[in-house]
């Protein structure tokens, strides 16, 4: 039985998938960060799959605090992690810093899957995966937006922004892992039909079990094997370049030192307050 973690699961993409992996035969590590909608998401699954092996999870990553507590419960709890699912992600919000006065964006969709994942690699399985979501919407990264010292004041830059900083992350800590580990960026699919869709774009959407089937694939899949470090865009169904950003070794060092920067700064702050 595969153990898979699956981050945002509680409502679109990451619900469909925790559902699939669940009639998969796996064992979920579901997370969410408002406990109802957890509760209901669990009995929702269970309702179909009375069998279902579910363990919640509550966190909210849009804080370096629970987020380095869920990394360190979930690593003191399962021995083996086989996949990560980092699918959690915000486009949209009314309060766009955080108390640490990062941009949200950034904070949820790039340093919580980076800092997620440090945390949980030595508990990945020798043939383990991650599996980041990235998105077609990728632009170029300000660094100092990133760092917090400026702010990006178009939701869309800075949900592009963040999902193309996780994407230049994915292909550098990819020369990291062991070489039959998996880490790779997907484009589950380009408006489909979530919650961040509507808010975001006014539109309903296409089906939702487009990107939650790739996602599986992904961390299942042969066609995923050789795959490390790469970028699958499913709206063309293939590997592809991402944004030319970051295949600029200039930028994708400068991305790197930030994220590593702001990270370690900031989980050296979490530790002094735990």
């Amino acid at each position: 039985m595969k153990t898979i973690l699956i981050t945002g699961a509680t409502d679109g993409i990451g619900l469909e998938t925790a559902k699939l992996a669940v009639s998969l035969g796996c064992h979920v590590l579901m997370h969410g960060r408002n406990q109802e909608k957890l509760n209901t998401a669990i009995a929702d699954i269970k309702q179909a799959e009375a069998s279902a092996k579910i363990t919640p999870y509550l966190a909210d990553l849009s804080s370096f605090t629970e987020t380095m507590a869920l990394g360190k419960i979930i690593a003191n709890s399962h021995e083996t992690i086989d996949v990560i699912i980092n699918n959690a992600g915000i486009f949209k919000t009314p309060n766009p810093k955080t108390e640490d006065k990062l941009d949200v964006r950034f904070v949820v969709n790039t340093f919580a899957p980076i800092l997620l994942t440090q945390l949980l690699v030595n508990h990945l399985a020798i043939d383990g995966r991650v599996v980041n979501l990235s998105s077609a919407a990728q632009a170029p990264i300000n660094i100092e937006a990133m760092a917090g010292v400026t702010s990006v004041n178009d939701d869309f830059q800075a949900y592009a922004q963040s999902k193309l900083a996780l994407t230049i992350w994915t292909r550098e800590f990819s020369k990291t892992m062991l070489p039959s580990q998996i880490c790779v960026a997907v484009n589950p699919g380009s408006l489909l039909a979530s919650k961040m869709v509507k808010e975001g774009f006014g539109v309903s959407g296409s089906d939702i079990g487009i990107g939650a089937k790739i996602l599986m694939q992904a961390a299942l899949s042969n066609e995923f094997a050789n795959a490390s470090g790469q970028y699958f865009d499913n709206d063309s169904k293939q590997f592809t370049d991402p944004h030319p950003y970051a295949l600029d070794a200039n930028n994708s060092e400068l991305v790197m030192t930030c994220l590593e920067s702001i990270i370690s700064k900031f989980s050296v702050d979490t530790f002094d307050r735990a």
